[in-house]
């Protein structure tokens, strides 16, 4: 058991198993579907446990038969702490590769992700009641993509993988979703297809560069890093990059899909959108964004927009969640406004901040599935997502409301939950490298109580003055087995998050590494925008 938890091929069956689940929920029949999902959702989460307690924060990859190298002539660099890879020729005259591994920043990712896997499967016990013999499959395949886009190193796979997960979300949302799902469907997939194919032309370029320096046809991640570009080439290509990851994220103005796609998809559709599939974009500016593109990252001018950017989703889709009747659409707001630290974190470019944007990516991948479970939850009991049919329902659901208004206290931040001390290494980071964006940004969490606290307030503890209030049957224990693990975890990572990032910082000082070295030679091809060598 010890051995399968060092090598790649746990990493390789959290990619497959998803899809033979799928097959098999399909195969198992209309009433067999969810059950046959389920026990695939289980086991695909306890086969990942034993990740976080195998994983070696300074573990390091040994590619069999490479000597030192990953293949066709790539150097790998000293400073990548990789581990459970897989480095195998799958199309080798066009230098792509089956290249997987895991350092603790993909660790946490993926667990994430499997552990939502069996979470949604018990949340659409009920609400799914049509076609679910494909519902379930493409909520499995769904998972399978997502895994891979954390674990990918050869460039190829990686854009597989991100264009793997749209087509299941498309379907999610357009199929099972509410009376407007055709045109949310179609909007999340236009923006999210729009800027993925600029990052196709760009891992395209990079690899024709690759190949003219001599390394031989390679999508590695490796072998990319190992280019060298002009200002100008680099500029571009950072841009292709950052806006695929923008609109996934999505960074305030990218953001006019999420509130649409969360409202209309069913509720696991919202849970693996704000849990997952928000934090690839998130993953994307760390893992390629920084590491690729350092010169451009890390110029002024990049990090000036880019809090810019981050601190206006923070204010403006705060200030746009107050307003909102729905609510749903309320905590869909909310998502770009946490992402929004995020997005400050990675680019405040210090220890603390980075630490804090990937922590806020773990909390913010807990507390706002399990709002999107309540509110699916009170969704089953009135059908309906308006804040003003409800009112009182702490007299009626006493354990639906208690856990509602942990999870609204998570969402803001309250001491003792994720959210606080991830905000707090994040504004911290953020006030080293640039102290007036991170004062700014600190009234993102009284925002937060504006709008949240409100919400809850209407749907608590208003008059309770609608009959159809006053006899709404309380949690059951399907959805207290939903609701329970999310708990454990918001206060677990509020009170000692000590052993995540323990896990975490290698990494991160790795990612910063990366980011303070400079890839740009003299212009040559493009006229240069800007001839000068970045201000370090």
């Amino acid at each position: 058991m010890e051995s399968i938890y060092q090598s790649h091929w746990i990493l390789t069956f959290l990619i497959l198993f998803p899809v033979l689940g799928a097959l098999a929920a399909y195969l198992a029949g209309e009433r067999n579907a969810r059950m046959v999902a389920l026990g695939a959702g289980i086991l695909e989460f306890v086969a990942s446990v034993p990740l976080f307690f195998s994983f070696d924060p300074a573990g390091r990859c040994t590619f069999a038969g490479s000597g030192g190298q990953l293949g066709l002539g790539v150097r790998e660099p000293v400073n990548a702490l990789m581990q459970n890879c897989a480095n195998a020729a799958w199309f080798p005259d066009w230098g792509i590769r089956y290249q997987i591994g895991m350092d603790g920043i993909s660790l946490f990712m993926v667990l994430l992700t499997t552990l939502l896997l069996p979470l949604m499967v018990l949340g659409s016990w009920t609400y799914i009641r049509d076609r679910q013999r494909t519902f379930y499959p493409a909520l499995l395949t769904l998972t399978s993509g997502v895994v891979g886009v954390f674990v990918a190193l050869d460039m190829f796979l990686f854009y597989m993988f991100w264009e793997m997960m749209l087509i299941p979300m498309y379907f999610l949302i357009g199929v099972w979703g509410g009376r407007e799902r055709v045109y949310a469907a179609v909007k999340f997939f236009l923006y999210t297809t729009i800027g993925s194919l600029l990052m196709l032309v760009a891992i395209l370029y990079l690899w024709w560069r690759a190949q003219a320096g001599g390394a031989g046809p390679s999508f590695s991640y490796f072998a990319f890093l190992e280019v060298r570009t002009t200002s100008a080439e680099q500029f571009l290509l950072f841009l292709a990059f950052a806006l695929a990851f923008a609109i996934k994220v999505p960074v305030f103005p990218f953001h006019t899909w999420l509130p649409h796609a969360h409202v209309q998809a069913p509720t696991a559709g919202s849970v693996i959108l704000a849990g997952v599939l928000l934090k690839m974009g998130t993953y994307g500016f760390i893992r390629f964004g920084v590491t690729l593109f350092p010169d451009a990252a890390t110029d002024p001018r990049t990090i000036f927009w880019a809090m810019v950017l981050g601190v206006v989703g923070i204010i403006y889709t705060a200030m746009v969640a107050a307003v909102q009747p729905n609510a749903k659409k309320l905590v869909a707001y909310t998502s770009v406004a946490h992402l929004g630290f995020v997005i400050l974190g990675i680019f405040a470019f210090n220890l603390q901040g980075l630490q804090g944007a990937l922590l806020v990516m773990i909390g913010h991948g807990l507390s706002t599935p399990m709002l999107f479970f309540l509110l699916g939850m009170l969704y089953e009991r009135r059908h309906s997502y308006e804040i003003e049919d409800f009112g009182g329902l702490a007299a009626t659901v006493p354990l639906l409301s208690v856990m509602l208004v942990f999870a609204a206290m998570a969402s803001i931040g309250l001491p003792g939950t994720a959210g606080f001390f991830s905000e707090f290494l994040v504004l911290l980071g953020t006030f080293r490298s640039a102290p007036w964006m991170a004062l700014i940004a600190s009234t993102g969490v009284i925002f937060a109580a504006y709008y949240m606290l409100p919400m809850v307030q209407r749907i608590l503890f208003n008059p309770l003055d609608k009959p159809a209030n006053r006899r709404l049957p309380d949690l059951n224990l399907r959805e207290m087995a939903i609701l329970v693990p999310l708990v454990a975890l918001i206060l677990w990572l509020g009170f000692y998050p000590k052993p995540v990032l323990d896990r975490m910082e290698p990494a991160a000082k790795i990612i910063l590494e990366m980011s303070k070295r400079s890839t740009v030679v003299e212009p040559f091809g493009f006229a240069a925008l800007d001839a000068a060598e970045p201000n370090r």
